[in-house]
């Protein structure tokens, strides 16, 4: 259960680093009045596609999905939306950031092979 719990750790923390990253491009990719648009509404946006598109019965979540979708649907968007910050904070030019942010989601889903697993076969 120990190595179990050090990556639910990183990867609420890889979520939470995803809507900063999200917020961050939407500042510095528009300008004006628009920044504080996009700067909390881009993250929103993802947050609410992580929380409403889920595969039903997930271990990993409540096991509850608002809208179900198949397996390799939640991955794809859970890739999109991690990378997604991941980028982010290139765009936002903190390079290391987002290097180091990519590298702990691979790690991430190294250690998650048994739910990948799962999800494909959903």
């Amino acid at each position: 259960m120990g190595s179990a719990l050090w990556n639910l750790t990183l990867r609420f923390l890889l979520e939470l680093a995803a809507l900063l990253g999200l917020g961050m491009a939407g500042w510095s990719l528009s300008s004006g009045v628009w920044r504080w648009v996009a700067a909390p509404v881009v993250p929103l946006i993802a947050a609410t596609l992580w929380g409403t598109f889920a595969v039903l019965n997930d271990p990993s979540r409540s096991g509850r999905a608002p809208i179900p979708v198949p397996g390799a649907v939640r991955l794809v968007l859970e890739l999109a939306i991690l990378f997604g910050g991941a980028i982010g904070f290139y765009a936002a030019t903190y390079t290391t950031t987002a290097i180091i942010v990519a590298l702990l989601i691979v790690v991430s889903y190294a250690f998650s092979l048994d739910r990948l697993g799962w999800l494909l076969k959903q």
